[in-house]
Protein backbone atom coordinates (compact mmCIF):
# COMPACT_ATOMS: atom_id res chain seq x y z
CA UNK A 1 0.00 0.00 0.00
CA UNK A 2 3.00 2.65 0.66
CA UNK A 3 3.88 1.97 -2.74
CA UNK A 4 0.96 2.80 -4.46
CA UNK A 5 0.60 6.34 -1.89
CA UNK A 6 3.89 7.21 -2.91
CA UNK A 7 3.57 6.59 -6.78
CA UNK A 8 0.70 8.73 -6.45
CA UNK A 9 1.94 10.83 -4.60
CA UNK A 10 5.01 11.89 -7.16
CA UNK A 11 2.72 11.19 -9.77
CA UNK A 12 1.02 14.54 -8.33
CA UNK A 13 4.33 16.39 -7.70
CA UNK A 14 5.14 15.98 -10.88
CA UNK A 15 2.22 16.98 -12.99
CA UNK A 16 1.74 20.27 -11.14
CA UNK A 17 5.40 20.98 -11.45
CA UNK A 18 5.04 20.15 -15.14
CA UNK A 19 1.92 22.63 -15.22
CA UNK A 20 3.85 25.34 -13.77
CA UNK A 21 6.93 24.88 -15.45
CA UNK A 22 4.88 25.65 -18.45
CA UNK A 23 2.65 28.67 -16.93
CA UNK A 24 6.51 29.89 -15.77
CA UNK A 25 7.40 29.84 -19.24
CA UNK A 26 4.10 31.32 -20.72
CA UNK A 27 4.90 34.23 -18.24
CA UNK A 28 8.89 34.68 -18.97
CA UNK A 29 7.74 34.53 -22.94
CA UNK A 30 5.31 37.58 -21.79
CA UNK A 31 6.85 39.29 -19.09
CA UNK A 32 3.33 38.65 -17.20
CA UNK A 33 3.03 37.26 -13.89
CA UNK A 34 2.38 33.65 -13.21
CA UNK A 35 -1.45 34.02 -12.51
CA UNK A 36 -1.79 35.84 -14.87
CA UNK A 37 -0.59 33.86 -17.90
CA UNK A 38 -2.17 31.10 -16.38
CA UNK A 39 -5.11 32.55 -16.70
CA UNK A 40 -4.31 33.38 -19.87
CA UNK A 41 -3.30 29.72 -21.12
CA UNK A 42 -6.63 28.89 -19.48
CA UNK A 43 -8.82 31.03 -22.04
CA UNK A 44 -6.90 30.02 -24.89
CA UNK A 45 -6.95 26.63 -24.48
CA UNK A 46 -10.52 26.49 -23.98
CA UNK A 47 -11.30 28.61 -27.09
CA UNK A 48 -9.13 26.16 -28.94
CA UNK A 49 -11.12 23.18 -27.44
CA UNK A 50 -14.65 24.59 -28.28
CA UNK A 51 -13.44 25.82 -32.22
CA UNK A 52 -11.13 22.47 -32.60
CA UNK A 53 -13.44 20.01 -34.66
CA UNK A 54 -14.35 16.89 -32.02
CA UNK A 55 -11.52 14.27 -33.15
CA UNK A 56 -8.54 16.88 -33.50
CA UNK A 57 -9.56 18.44 -30.19
CA UNK A 58 -9.00 15.03 -28.74
CA UNK A 59 -5.75 14.01 -30.67
CA UNK A 60 -4.93 16.98 -28.89
CA UNK A 61 -5.57 16.77 -25.99
CA UNK A 62 -3.70 13.43 -25.19
CA UNK A 63 -0.38 15.16 -25.73
CA UNK A 64 -0.90 17.82 -22.91
CA UNK A 65 0.38 17.33 -19.07
CA UNK A 66 -2.30 15.69 -16.94
CA UNK A 67 -3.18 18.88 -15.33
CA UNK A 68 -2.88 21.27 -18.00
CA UNK A 69 -5.37 18.73 -19.89
CA UNK A 70 -7.57 19.48 -17.07
CA UNK A 71 -7.52 23.27 -17.14
CA UNK A 72 -8.41 22.02 -20.66
CA UNK A 73 -11.55 20.38 -20.17
CA UNK A 74 -12.78 22.59 -17.24
CA UNK A 75 -16.16 23.30 -17.56
CA UNK A 76 -16.66 21.38 -20.86
CA UNK A 77 -20.19 21.47 -22.33
CA UNK A 78 -20.03 19.87 -25.92
CA UNK A 79 -22.06 21.44 -28.08
CA UNK A 80 -22.22 21.73 -32.50
CA UNK A 81 -19.64 24.29 -34.02
CA UNK A 82 -20.72 27.70 -34.79
CA UNK A 83 -20.69 28.00 -38.86
CA UNK A 84 -18.58 31.04 -39.39
CA UNK A 85 -15.46 31.15 -37.19
CA UNK A 86 -12.58 34.00 -37.89
CA UNK A 87 -9.75 35.17 -35.77
CA UNK A 88 -11.44 38.10 -34.90
CA UNK A 89 -13.80 35.57 -33.14
CA UNK A 90 -11.54 33.66 -31.53
CA UNK A 91 -9.50 36.50 -30.12
CA UNK A 92 -12.74 38.19 -28.87
CA UNK A 93 -13.27 35.03 -27.18
CA UNK A 94 -9.68 34.68 -25.81
CA UNK A 95 -10.36 38.28 -24.63
CA UNK A 96 -13.79 37.87 -22.73
CA UNK A 97 -12.38 35.11 -20.83
CA UNK A 98 -9.47 36.55 -19.58
CA UNK A 99 -11.19 39.70 -18.70
CA UNK A 100 -10.62 43.02 -20.98
CA UNK A 101 -7.58 45.01 -20.50
CA UNK A 102 -6.48 47.81 -22.77
CA UNK A 103 -2.72 47.27 -21.88
CA UNK A 104 -2.77 44.02 -23.30
CA UNK A 105 -2.22 42.96 -27.14
CA UNK A 106 -4.46 39.57 -27.29
CA UNK A 107 -2.73 38.59 -30.93
CA UNK A 108 0.77 39.25 -29.04
CA UNK A 109 -0.45 36.80 -26.38
CA UNK A 110 -2.39 34.47 -28.33
CA UNK A 111 0.75 33.86 -30.47
CA UNK A 112 2.65 33.50 -26.89
CA UNK A 113 0.52 30.75 -26.04
CA UNK A 114 0.60 29.19 -29.72
CA UNK A 115 4.67 29.58 -29.39
CA UNK A 116 4.79 27.96 -25.88
CA UNK A 117 2.25 24.84 -27.74
CA UNK A 118 5.14 24.77 -30.14
CA UNK A 119 7.68 23.74 -28.03
CA UNK A 120 5.72 20.96 -25.99
CA UNK A 121 3.49 19.26 -28.02
CA UNK A 122 4.98 17.17 -31.31
CA UNK A 123 5.15 18.61 -34.81
CA UNK A 124 2.80 16.46 -36.77
CA UNK A 125 -0.26 17.33 -33.97
CA UNK A 126 0.69 20.91 -33.88
CA UNK A 127 0.42 21.01 -37.99
CA UNK A 128 -2.93 19.54 -37.81
CA UNK A 129 -4.16 21.26 -35.31
CA UNK A 130 -2.97 24.33 -37.20
CA UNK A 131 -4.59 23.11 -40.46
CA UNK A 132 -8.28 22.60 -38.64
CA UNK A 133 -8.01 26.11 -38.28
CA UNK A 134 -9.04 29.29 -40.82
CA UNK A 135 -6.17 31.07 -42.49
CA UNK A 136 -6.70 34.11 -40.60
CA UNK A 137 -6.24 32.68 -37.11
CA UNK A 138 -3.45 30.35 -38.32
CA UNK A 139 -1.40 33.76 -38.52
CA UNK A 140 -1.56 33.90 -35.08
CA UNK A 141 0.63 30.14 -34.88
CA UNK A 142 3.31 31.03 -37.18
CA UNK A 143 5.25 28.34 -38.68
CA UNK A 144 8.74 28.26 -37.58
Amino acid sequence: MNHISHTSFSGFTQAAQQAQQWVKELAADLRWSEPSACRLLRSVLHTMRDWLPPAEMADFSAQLPVLIRGIYFEGWEPSAPEHERKKRDFVLSVRNSFGYDDDIDFDVAISAVFKLLDRHISHGEITQVRNSMKKSLRELWPVD
